[in-house]
């Protein structure tokens, strides 16, 4: 039987009125509405269900600390002030857990060892796939998302994943947005600017 759309305070809250946020008010978030998030998005699709996404949710002073200078400038102060930074990582050797995670293909581990461009590719589409999950639904469980680039992947690499099988992909800061702290909405491209049907 078809599913049912969603309401619109549904789609309002994932999508049409959610913003970014850039500012956050200074409520904690405690693990347990971490492991909820995880738990949501870990069901988001991947191929082959390969879920090479890691995360690392940076919430204390010390950890902070660690991620502030592989920072921008313009990055800084909003994501110390925010309650949780994640770090969205690919897990460069996600395959081994193929046959656990993909036990109907019994070769996939070795084909991906095999071939570490393909591995690479795979791993990139699907963490950042992951790190969308993460975004949509953290808005889900009411609160609000602000993605950033605008970091040294390097620094944060060294000092996050020092034996090299992590990479940093993006960060997301995480909490209740301050609304002040967000600006003006920019323009979307229509339907016609963007896609076509064949």
């Amino acid at each position: 039987m078809p599913r049912q759309p969603l309401d619109d305070i549904a789609l309002d809250t994932v999508f049409r009125e959610a913003r970014t946020h850039y500012g956050f008010r200074p409520e904690p978030i405690d693990e347990a509405t971490l492991r909820r998030l995880y738990d949501l998005l870990k069901w988001g699709p991947t191929s082959m269900n390969c879920q090479p996404a890691r995360y690392v949710f940076v919430v204390s002073d010390e950890g902070k600390s660690r991620l502030m200078p592989a920072l921008s400038e313009g990055n800084r102060d909003k994501s110390h002030d925010a309650p949780v930074t994640v770090i969205v990582a690919i897990d460069t050797r996600f395959f081994e857990y193929m046959p656990k995670v993909f036990p109907s293909s019994p070769n996939a581990r070795e084909r991906f060892a095999a071939n570490p461009e393909k591995a690479g590719d795979t791993a990139w589409r699907n963490g950042t796939l992951q790190g969308a999950y993460l975004i949509l639904a953290a808005r889900m469980l009411g609160l609000d998302a602000g993605p950033m680039s605008g970091f040294d992947n390097a620094m944060v690499d060294e000092e996050f994943f020092p034996d090299g099988r992590y990479k940093s992909n993006f960060l997301v800061n995480l909490g209740v947005g301050d609304p002040a702290s967000q600006r003006p909405r920019g323009a979307r491209l229509a339907f016609e600017e963007v896609a076509e049907v064949v």
